[in-house]
This record gives C-alpha cells, structure tokens and sequence, in this order.
C-alpha cells in the first residue's frame, strides 16, 4: 500500500435530499448506493441535500494495519464517521463539531484492520454555509504526520510573512500618515484572517462552536473586507480623482458592496451570490488600474502586474468554492504563493511612491534653497552688523556681571569684618557663636561670588574648589582637630551652588560644634551625579544625638530643610545612629557636565 491512497474513487455515493436518514436507515433499508469513480466532487453550494459515501477496506497482510482517514476540505460543516467497531457510532469532526482534541487542518479519523480482515465505513457530510467539495483519502499515519507538519509549517509560513508586511507597512503609515499604506495594511490583515478560515487554521485558535458558527456566518464580510480595503487603497494610490467618471463608478462600488453584505446577511435564498459583487469590483478594480496605466500614470505600471496575480488567484479561489475548478488539486499552495507574491509588488509600488515623494521634495527643497541663497544674500550684511552689535553688547554684560560678583564679594567681605569686629568685643560666648555663624553662612555666599568673579564661563563652578574653602572657613572658626575628606565628582550649576553651599556650612557648623566633645573625628563630604540625579552626603563618626532632644524648629535646621526640599526640591534623609549622616538627593533637568576631583 502506497504512502496515501484515493478513497473517494473507490467508493459508493448515495445522495440524501430528505437529510434526515440516520446510519440504521442506510444500512437497514438497504438503500441502493451509486458507485464513484472520480477522485474529488465538486458539489458547490448545496445547503439542500446530505452526502453518504460508503467504502471498504481490506487488510490482505498478516499484521495488523493503522490507518488515517482524511477528508481533504476544512470548511465542510459537518463531517460524521461510522465505524463498524465501534459498532457504527457517530464520529464528529466538521467545522462545526466540538472536538478540540484534533491537531490536524482536515477533519481525520483512525482505522484499525485486523490481519487479513475486511471493513465497510461511512461517512456522511454535508454544508448548508460553506461550498460542498468532497475528497477523502487513506494514509499511513508516518506518512500522514509528515504531510500535516509540513502543511502547518507552510501555512504558518504564509501567515507570518504577510503579518510582517502588514506590520512593516503600518509602521511606514505611521511614518508617512499617507493613507494608501493604512489601507494596504487593512487589506493584508484582511487576507490574512480571510485565510486563516478558509484553509480551516482558525479552528487552532477559536474552541467556541458558535463563534466559528458566526464567522462563517459573515462570510461575505470576510470575502468583502480585504477587497473593500483594496478599493480604497487603489483610490488613493492612483489617486482616481483625476479620472471623474472612473472615480465615480468606484465610490459606486464602495457603497454597493457594504449594502449588499447586510443583504445577504439577512437573506438565506442568495448565499451562491454573496460573492458576485465583490468579484465584480475586483475585474474594474483591475480595468481601472489599466486604464491609468495607459494613461501614463507611473503608479499604475507598477500593481498591474500585483493585481494580475490578485484577480488570478481570486477568481481560482471563487471556482474552487463553487465546485468548478479545484486549483489545490494542482497546485497545493497557488493561492498562498500568489497572495505573498502579489503583497511583495504592493509592498514595492509603495516603496516607489516613497522615492516619487522623495525626488518631489528634494526638488521642493532645492527651489527653497535657491530661493533662501537669494534671500540670504540680501541679509548677511544686516546679519553680520547684527552679530557685530551682539558680540559687543555680550562683552559688556560679561563685564559688568564679573564686576557685580566682584562687588558683591566685596561688600559680603566688608559685613563679615564688620561681624568679626562686633564678634571680639562681645564676651557672651552665646552671642559669640551667634555672630560667628552668621559669618560663616555670609563667607558661604561671598566665596561663590569670588569663584565666579575668576571664572569667564558662569554656567557652573568647581564644586570641589568652593567646598574646599567652606571647609577651610568652617576649620578655622573652631580650630578643632577634625579632618574632613572631600569626595566631589560633578560640577554644580549657579543656581544649586548658593544652597548646597549653605547647606555644608550648616551642617559642617553643627558637626564641629556638637559631634566632637573630645575635639577630634573625621568628617566625610560626598557630592555625585547619577544620570539626572545629584546626592550630597555629609557623614560624621561623632557621638550622634537623640532626634526627640533636637528642635525642628531651629533656624540652622529650618535652614537646611527649607534649601534642600523648596529650593533644590530634593528629599533629605537624616541618619543619627552611628554619628551623624546626612544625605539629601535632587534632579538636575539641565544637562551638567561632570569632572574628576
């Protein structure tokens, strides 16, 4: 025995036209059955009779044989088996049924010979939807297992190349917002699920009887859909408003075809047409298209030969479903190779309306250029006395805000004197530190000035440098034995450098006066950027506090939240378990620069 065997040519047809005979009555009434000798039966649309096929087969080895039956049309919508060992049971495995157990496109069905023994099955079919078109054939199951992987693997080869082409297109759609790719895109998805039902794939997706039930109901949207998207995207491909009355008679179409669908939606008498109008639109789709190409239009030269394929496969796709002509039987994947060929030439006459639009603008943008040469020669003198006008007026305002940081340096310098000479007359060591305080939150402002003053680029500073000299002002007011390590590894801008100087001078002031009673410690200054992000950390190994003994109220602790949550808007973390640790963290929206200290 061959690999796959013909059974349909080997077996008896009896046509039931009451459709309500069961397996008892065909086998008791003894009713007589027709032979067959044709491979396949192209019934067409036949909603009105059922189809018995009766066949037998004969084991003539002495071993046991395991074969698989296949009914070679997924669409039919109902499939039942009898088996005479299982006492002639009804096996269901059509569109309709509900075994969700099958793995193959085709209904299949097992039979099992004994050696030397012979059988006689059934297989009773009908479709009152799809087209009636009847093959069956026998396979060793090896073989059969290798024919469906292959099968699958093609379909899903089919599918995922026409998914990438609609993606890719729909991205070009984004891209371009040029319509006729929104329309092609619609039209791919169309096919694709058009396809996906009718090579029987969308079973291995939907497990829901009566929602196949209901896409197949719908059939004529699902014919109409892609070739209504088509309609679309040759009217705006070739942009048929050039040619009014051809124009007119497509917008007639575009607004047939949808009324005709909600006809046959609701109409039960008129199923064989429901695919007449949209076969109709694609025949003018395919003389408009050739019209335009005689018309010189270079858009139209480049889908001829795409809508050749597409009106080639449409029409052996609509001989097929009405029992004509069965191209599968031919050739298995025509249909699947021509709609991929065919999206590829889309895909391509899309690209070339690309390098039109292109070659349009570049030719736009050189008559803009030339006409901006001309423009620009008659401005570059005033630009040029414009720009001389700017470089003088910026060297003045670099000037005079060099000389402002310069004064203001000078007059914060005079009021710390001024403090320092109050300072060593007053006894009170309270007052004393008072004063001293307020010197060292002055010096923190004054030393940035004097920073900026010897800078000629003021967008930022040498944030090492300025803690530095904070660090050396806070050491010399209370000549202690701390020594701070200074880990800075980013610049700061202006604006964030006035309050972290403030904040350091705060927080240094607080560690030398509390954190070491016995005069000696270490103090760690960290300043970094991550990203966006800039953390300053002050870490003391001092003796810490009780956070319930401190005020929150204090000026220098209202000083330090007040900077570091409303005018850097960061957040502060205070750690006091072992020593004093202070970290406190903002975003930085202005692009900085960062350095090695």
């Amino acid at each position: 025995m061959t690999k796959s065997t013909d059974i349909l040519s080997h077996s008896e047809i009896y046509i039931d036209k009451t459709k309500n005979l069961t397996i008892d009555d065909i086998i008791g009434k003894n009713l007589k059955f027709e032979p067959n000798s044709k491979k396949i039966l192209p019934y067409g649309y036949s909603p009105d009779f059922n189809v018995w096929i009766k066949f037998t087969l004969q084991n003539n080895s002495n071993s046991i044989l395991n074969r698989i039956i296949e009914y070679d049309n997924p669409l039919t919508t109902t499939v039942n088996f009898y088996d005479p060992d299982k006492n002639y049971q009804e096996q269901k495995n059509g569109l309709f049924s509900k075994d969700f157990t099958r793995n193959s496109v085709n209904p299949t069905f097992e039979a099992h010979l004994k050696a030397n023994e012979t059988k006689t099955y059934y297989l009773n079919v009908s479709s009152y939807i799809t087209t009636l078109i009847i093959k069956v054939k026998l396979w060793q199951e090896e073989a059969f297992f290798n024919k469906e992987v292959f099968h699958q693997i093609i379909l899903a080869l089919f599918f995922g190349s026409m998914l990438i082409l609609g993606v890719y297109n729909l991205f070009i759609f984004f891209f371009t917002k040029d319509l006729s790719y929104l329309y092609y895109v619609l039209y791919i998805f169309g096919i694709v699920f058009h396809q996906l039902v009718y090579v029987g794939f969308i079973k291995f997706f939907i497990e829901s009887t009566q929602t196949i039930h209901n896409l197949i109901e719908a059939a004529s949207i699902i014919v109409a859909f892609p070739v209504l998207a088509l309609g679309m995207f040759t009217k705006t491909f070739l942009q048929t408003k050039q040619y009014p009355k051809h124009n007119l008679i497509l917008n007639a179409f575009l607004i047939l075809i949808p009324i005709a669908i909600l006809f046959f939606l609701f109409s039960n008498g008129y199923d064989k047409y429901r695919n007449l109008f949209t076969m109709l639109l694609l025949i003018y789709l395919m003389y408009l298209t050739l019209y335009a190409a005689i018309k010189r239009n270079r858009q139209a030269y480049f889908i001829l030969f795409a809508w050749t394929i597409f009106l080639t496969s449409g029409m052996l796709m609509f001989l097929s479903s009405a029992g004509i002509f069965n191209i599968y039987e031919h050739v298995p994947y025509f249909v699947e190779i021509s709609f991929i060929l065919e999206a590829i030439l889309f895909s391509i006459a899309l690209a070339n309306r690309i390098n039109s639009l292109q070659k349009e603008k570049e030719e736009a943008n050189k008559k803009l250029l030339d006409q901006q040469k001309n423009e620009t020669k008659i401005l570059a003198k005033k630009v040029e006395e414009r720009t001389v006008d700017l470089t003088k007026a910026l060297e003045e305002k670099s000037l005079l805000l060099k000389e402002l940081n310069h004064r203001v340096k000078n007059n914060m310098q005079t009021i710390v004197s001024l403090i320092r000479l109050q300072n060593d007359e007053v006894e009170d060591e309270r007052l004393q530190d008072v004063l001293m305080t307020i010197q060292n939150r002055i010096n923190a402002m004054s030393h940035l000035h004097e920073l900026l003053y010897r800078k000629d680029d003021i967008s930022s500073i040498n944030a090492f440098e300025y803690f530095e000299v904070l660090v050396e002002e806070v050491k010399y007011s209370y000549q202690k034995d701390i020594e701070i390590i200074l880990n800075v590894k980013t610049e700061l801008r202006i604006e964030d450098a006035i309050y972290c100087g403030l904040i350091l001078n705060e927080l240094l002031t607080n560690s030398f006066k509390y954190a070491f009673p016995k005069k000696e410690g270490n103090i760690y200054i960290n300043l970094e950027k991550n990203d966006n992000t800039f953390l300053l950390e002050v870490k003391d190994n001092g003796i810490g506090y009780d956070k319930k003994s401190i005020k929150d109220n204090s000026l220098g602790t209202l000083l330090i939240h007040t900077l570091a949550t409303q005018q850097l808007d960061g957040e502060i973390v205070t750690d006091s378990q072992d020593g004093v640790k202070v970290s406190i963290t903002w975003i930085d929206y202005e692009k900085g620069k960062d350095f090695n200290s």
